[in-house]
């Protein structure tokens, strides 16, 4: 297929290497450009606006926050001005439920399709092309677009054809995530205060109560205090959260456990980890039990 890539980070870059490689020619598009002609030799295309990125098929979009989505979007050399009705563009970004409602609202008034793919898996998982991908949106636009999500992941789950439903259970995950990493960095702190030795504790834990990927990914991280580089920056981690309290509120579900991770947060960033991955919110548990 003939597809467009727009935003090229951690996540973004590996994916759209791996369309590549599944043989789908590719015009990419990143704020910095440098990053962009980095996909030249695998054969992209750098392309200088959103707009020349979404000239083909379908169009993705894999960037940091709302205010990224927004402008790539909705901006004057933006997607919605560049893609063609009946083409499709595909947000896997981590965004609030208000915007993609938004970006669906929009996208049918152009007569556009508008699929929500939001992932979970790390960099490595993305370089791998063994992500999981949540998908909801036009049933026809999914279906056809099917070959494009099997070359970046190794599992798709299709939700419904309300986009926002996908971005709530991302949101929803993230979030999961984060309490999981701030009761490990609590439970961590106190076996290392006992002098225990916190790696054979969570050898324990993940082979026999917890064996998951996630106890075992983030586990290791915070025993070893391996923060960086982030997979998955402190600072996103602390904007995912708010965006559960901010779904959570306009349902009046009240989320006290995510008001006291976002304040974990808060505190970490504070102390200058804005920039270390979000496993290192294990860093607060321990410093404020002294270690």
């Amino acid at each position: 297929m003939d597809v467009g890539f727009v935003g090229l980070g951690l996540m973004g870059l590996p994916m759209a290497r791996n369309l590549l490689k599944a043989g789908h020619r590719l015009r990419v598009y990143n704020r910095s450009r440098s990053r962009a002609e980095a996909l030249e030799k695998d054969g992209a295309i750098a392309v200088d606006t959103p707009a020349e990125a979404s000239a083909g098929d379908a169009v993705f979009t894999m960037l940091a926050n709302d205010q990224a989505a927004e402008e790539v979007v909705f901006g004057g050399e933006g997607i919605l001005k560049g893609l063609g009705q009946g083409r499709a563009h595909i947000s896997m970004s981590t965004i609030t439920v208000d915007l993609s409602e938004r970006l669906a609202q929009a996208h049918h008034e152009k007569g556009q399709a508008y699929v929500a793919a939001p992932v979970f898996g790390r960099p490595e998982a993305a370089a791998a092309a063994k992500l999981f991908i949540v998908l909801a949106g036009e049933k026809g636009a999914i279906e056809k677009l099917q070959p494009l999500f099997e070359a970046m992941g190794q599992r798709t789950f299709v939700l419904g054809q309300n986009p926002a439903e996908a971005n709530l259970v991302k949101l929803s995950g993230n979030f999961l995530i984060a309490a999981m990493i701030e009761c490990l960095g609590e439970t961590v702190a106190l076996v290392r205060k006992h002098g225990a030795d916190p790696r054979r504790f969570l050898e324990i834990m993940t082979e026999t109560l917890f064996a998951a990927p996630v106890y075992r990914t983030y586990g290791a991280l915070i025993a070893d205090q391996n923060y960086e580089p982030a997979g998955f920056k402190l600072e996103l981690g602390l904007k995912d959260v708010r965006s559960v309290l901010a779904a959570a509120e306009t349902k009046s579900v009240p989320m006290p456990v995510a008001s006291v991770v976002r304040d974990h947060f808060l505190s970490a960033i504070a102390r200058g980890g804005a920039n270390l991955d979000w496993s290192a919110l294990a860093k607060v548990a321990a410093e404020d039990a002294g270690l």
